[in-house]
């Protein structure tokens, strides 16, 4: 039976909790420099203590809990994040799998990819005349990105071996996509996924804050109207963490799938 606590993990738990007390005298050094107009770590634990004595409090539509306001964001981000996926999988094994394809649609991609998401968000609401579809809109949008190139890439890439083995045996397309053409691409699909949730956590905030309502990137925006700078600070390494478990989860779904671990 293996060790649960090993060297390398001893390591790693010491140098996040090294890393976290070095972010925490940075922001200290900073709110001495801007004499506290920048709340320091003190003064913002205050407020956080205050914030999850009742995350999931519920007095209005613009008056939630912060448990409230992360649950709607992440809701939406998933949401988006998924409606991306099933785009662009799809899409990317076409492009990948013909060069006739590839030619046609890579021009359009890299025409889309680079679009801001506050440059989609209009044509979001007008499409569906509320903020909420146009928020989902905007990350589905900005999101798909990653996952159909990775997913092109991958399928691009299969090994001349792989399809000639697909011939030999008289597959079917549908055999050879089952059991050759996403076999090979899942580890390249999983990567795509892997940053495409890393944009669509990154897009919530920014479409939050126009369309208002609920969400943690609405409750920065109104932080700041409210001029509660440790609730922004706060808001800011909840964001961060949550991106950080993310991006933890899908690294452990891509290591799973990697071929060197096969």
């Amino acid at each position: 039976m293996k060790k649960i606590l090993t060297l390398d993990t001893l390591y790693t738990i010491l140098s996040f909790f090294a890393s976290l007390a070095i972010l925490g005298l940075i922001w200290e050094v900073v709110a001495i420099v801007t004499d506290r107009q920048i709340p320091g770590p003190t003064s913002t634990w205050v407020v956080f203590k205050e914030l999850i004595a009742e995350p999931f409090y519920d007095r209005g539509p613009n008056d939630k809990g912060i448990g409230n306001q992360l649950v709607s964001s992440i809701y939406r981000v998933f949401l988006g994040f998924g409606i991306g996926t099933l785009i662009a999988v799809p899409m990317g094994l076409v492009m990948g799998s013909s060069k006739v394809m590839m030619r046609l649609f890579n021009p359009i991609v890299q025409i889309l990819r680079p679009v801001s998401p506050l440059a989609w968000f209009p044509l979001g609401l007008l499409a569906f005349q509320a903020a909420e579809g146009a928020t989902v809109f905007i990350i589905a949008i900005t999101s798909l990105w990653p996952t159909l190139i990775n997913t092109s890439f991958g399928v691009a890439t299969i090994p001349a071996d792989h399809k000639n083995v697909g011939k030999a045996f008289g597959f079917s397309t549908w055999k050879y996509i089952t059991k050759i053409m996403l076999p090979f691409a899942l580890p390249h699909i999983i990567t795509g996924l892997r940053l495409s949730i890393g944009v669509a956590w990154l897009v919530i905030v920014a479409g939050e804050m126009l369309s208002g309502g609920v969400g943690i990137g609405f409750f920065v925006w109104d932080s700041w109207n409210g001029l509660s700078l440790e609730k922004i600070l706060i808001a800011i390494l909840i964001i961060g963490t949550v991106g950080l478990l993310l991006d933890k989860i899908f690294n452990a779904v891509q290591q799973g799938f990697a071929w060197e671990n096969k």
